[in-house]
């Protein structure tokens, strides 16, 4: 029998510590935070239904952003024992400069519709935390005011290439001209994709007073008293607004956009050159060796093609092929910083964060972006302390397994024959008159492009 006696009320003082509480609400609830999925709690509570729908929702189905956010899911880590892990080295070289994590903010476009701040509060957060901050070409702050907010740090930009031509151009010189280091140039988007949530919204540009908004409103006063008493949106690349996005883009986006535009935009460019949206090994090949800097695999977030192949499984192969010529990056479903540790691992050179930056600008701000980053350093630390790697440098692709789950499915030979027999003849006509084409015929293609 335990023996068992009143407390001594002394004895209990020790143990009643009472928290002082916090009276900033904003403060409160970004530190109740713990997960980038609990700052996408938050924003969602505090954002209009469409703006944040922009957000979170990919296009048709949006199958390519669950598969890319899963395949992270289905990792196995393989972790070391007995190594000093007391001093954590996190820092990378990526592009001809540094980052003190292994991940920078992604391009987002129509980022104000998100939080007032835009991207300025991403600019600023990448300043402090000694990343690198991408600005899209469909973004809602200016170069100038983003090199403001970041002017020691290092900016990228994002270009799409546009049917007005010397739209793209001038973007390109004023990147160049506000010493910008890196231009990403886009080419996954000749039209924009099927974002199925943003037509059944109608999510407009920009945001049309309907009585669905007004409702949704009511419970989200201070987005409507931020958006209506801030400076109106002003976009570089468009030169009217009022459809949806998917109308937008497609008024902008040139579908002829190919190689020689590539070439053009080179040679206007002075700094580092990566591809983005790059999603097959055939296509990585054919950039290295055109000796661009560097290609990011990227399926857009999801909200271009459904059912793209996974960044995620398309890079250690794309490594393999390309790694020693060209620095390979990755971006599409990281919400974890175990998924940044696991890109590194195998291989590559940088990661990209777009909704997991934009979770935390609608939670807060700019104190949102700062916790966002700060929840993802503290992952990326943690999950390499425990992984007994001290620096970047120590993670290879042996601290990693990719565990699948939509292995593809074997076709009979017989039946891989009979249609490829009765395809041939059409095949054979199509290809005599592209024989000087670049594109590559089907019977060589990759099986990542099948």
């Amino acid at each position: 029998m335990v023996k068992r006696s009143f407390p001594n009320p002394k004895e209990l003082i020790p143990l009643m510590q009472f928290k002082k509480p916090e009276l900033n609400g904003k403060k409160r609830r970004l530190e109740s935070a713990l997960t980038i999925y609990d700052l996408r709690t938050i924003a969602k509570r505090r954002t209009p239904k469409a703006a944040f729908d922009y957000t979170d929702g990919s296009a048709e189905g949006e199958l390519s952003l669950g598969r890319a956010r899963q395949a992270f899911e289905d990792i196995e880590f393989h972790p070391s024992i007995l190594k000093d892990v007391s001093r954590l080295d996190t820092t990378t070289t990526v592009l001809g400069g540094t980052s003190a994590m292994p991940f920078g903010i992604a391009p987002t476009g129509f980022t104000r519709l998100m939080q007032t701040e835009g991207e300025i509060a991403g600019a600023g957060a990448a300043a402090a935390a000694g990343i690198p901050f991408t600005l899209s070409t469909l973004g809602t702050s200016t170069i100038e005011e983003v090199k403001a907010a970041n002017p020691h740090g290092r900016n990228w930009f994002q270009l799409y290439v546009m049917r007005q031509r010397e739209i793209s151009y001038g973007l390109v010189e004023r990147a160049a001209a506000a010493g910008f280091d890196t231009l990403m140039f886009t080419v996954d988007t000749p039209v924009a994709g099927a974002r199925l949530r943003d037509k059944r919204n109608g999510f407009s540009i920009p945001p049309q007073l309907t009585a669905g908004t007004i409702i949704n409103a009511i419970p989200r006063p201070w987005w409507w008293f931020d958006f209506l008493t801030t400076p109106p949106l002003e976009f570089a690349s468009l030169s009217a607004t009022g459809g949806t996005v998917g109308e937008l883009l497609d008024s902008a986006m040139d579908p002829s956009i190919n190689y020689d535009d590539l070439e053009i935009i080179r040679a206007m460019w002075p700094g580092r050159i990566v591809i983005k949206g790059v999603q097959n090994l055939e296509d990585s090949r054919r950039l290295a060796d055109l000796g661009v800097d560097g290609i990011l695999l990227s399926n857009h977030g999801g909200r271009q093609l459904d059912r793209a192949p996974i960044p995620f499984h398309l890079l250690p192969d794309v490594v393999r092929e390309v790694g020693n010529d060209v620095e390979v990056m990755v971006d599409t479903g990281i919400m974890n910083g175990a998924d940044i540790v696991a890109s590194m691992a195998l291989g590559a050179k940088f990661t990209l964060i777009g909704r997991a930056y934009l979770y935390g600008l609608m939670a807060g701000g700019r104190a949102g972006v700062d916790r966002a980053i700060e929840i993802l350093s503290d992952q990326v630390v943690r999950t390499m302390k425990l992984l007994e790697v001290a620096s970047i440098e120590e993670l290879t692709p042996q601290h990693v397994t990719q565990l699948q789950r939509l292995a593809p499915r074997a076709v009979a030979p017989a039946a891989a024959a009979a249609v490829t027999a009765k395809r041939a003849p059409a095949r054979a006509v199509a290809a005599r008159p592209a024989a000087s084409s670049s594109r590559t015929p089907a019977s060589r293609r990759s099986p990542a492009q099948g």
